[in-house]
């Protein structure tokens, strides 16, 4: 069973595009919300799948305990409709396609109505959600499946593994540089999208386009490494940029760039040191800090 937030208002906690799957013993992925209301349409679509009732509903849930009808539960205000639908042997087709787009980091078009599951890569709307409803039986939700933003690590090590992780649960298609051809913690990844190993950092001048999608963590093994990095993506435009490092060798690498007439302007565009100063130190505790401020970043309103 498919439960889909199809449209949010207010302080709703399921917002528009949150989904979760839901079979008949119970196991379940993804989350529309969570608290009471969640947990009573997981066990309504374990009922609907139990007894092989209607394939599909829509309904809306109100977060307010004054309303007369179709409460939630919960008192967090707002509203959101969801789409509960038992997913058919004839959807399979549009499943894989989804699949192998998100596992290329690739766009396309998730399409549900009462016709099902489609899934197209034709053509992309300008909007990444849209939602139009007449009746329970004339209706359709659209929306933009696919990485939105790219989360690029210069330096494969143990840092970059632990973010790696973290970030993968997010909208963050994920690329991981290193200069080491053999490095083990590269070998561990297995959840980036791609993997590079390059002769010289120098070549990410070519190899990371600029973007108002685009975040840049620097965390190369060493100083030289690091500077080499900065300097093939001064001139580029990111929504975040940040290096990895202390704040004596960030003073260092500053005063050099300082030294050689680099503006004031392109340096604080850099986050160095980067990350929230929560005193991290195992790295996945800096990277708990790296990604809590690239959610901080990507979230403020522009």
């Amino acid at each position: 069973m498919l439960l889909y937030v199809l449209e949010s208002h207010g302080s709703s906690p399921g917002r528009q595009g949150f989904l979760m799957a839901v079979n008949l013993p119970g196991e379940m992925a993804g989350s529309i919300g969570g608290g009471i209301m969640e947990h009573k349409f997981i066990e309504l679509a374990k009922e609907t799948l139990r007894n092989k009732a209607a394939t599909l509903s829509i309904r809306t849930q109100y977060h307010d305990k004054k309303v007369t009808h179709n409460q939630s539960g919960m008192i967090c205000s707002g509203d959101q409709t969801i789409l509960q639908y038992c997913v058919q042997p004839s959807d399979a087709q549009s499943v894989q396609a989804i699949v192998n787009c998100l596992k290329k980091g690739d766009t396309g078009l998730l399409t549900l109505s009462l016709s099902g599951i489609q899934f197209s890569t034709d053509l992309l709307p300008e909007t990444d959600y849209e939602f139009t409803i007449r009746s329970e039986q004339d209706w359709r939700y659209q929306e933009r499946i696919g990485f939105t933003n790219h989360l690029f690590i210069v330096g494969g090590g143990h840092c970059a593994l632990a973010l790696s992780r973290i970030m993968s649960t997010m909208d963050f298609c994920i690329h991981v540089y290193d200069n080491r051809p053999d490095l083990h913690t590269m070998q561990l990844n297995d959840v980036a999208h791609d993997k590079t190993v390059v002769d010289d950092y120098a070549q990410l001048n070519n190899m990371i386009p600029s973007g108002n999608h685009q975040y840049v963590v620097v965390m190369t093994f060493g100083y030289r490494t690091d500077d080499q990095a900065i300097r093939a993506l001064f001139d580029k435009s990111f929504r975040y940029f940040g290096v990895l490092g202390s704040q004596t060798k960030i003073n260092t690498l500053f005063a050099g760039y300082r030294a050689e007439g680099i503006t004031e302007e392109k340096l604080n565009r850099i986050h160095a040191p980067i990350g929230l100063p929560i005193h991290s130190q195992a790295p996945e505790e800096i990277a708990v800090s790296i990604a809590a401020q690239i959610i901080q970043v990507k979230n403020k309103p522009e």
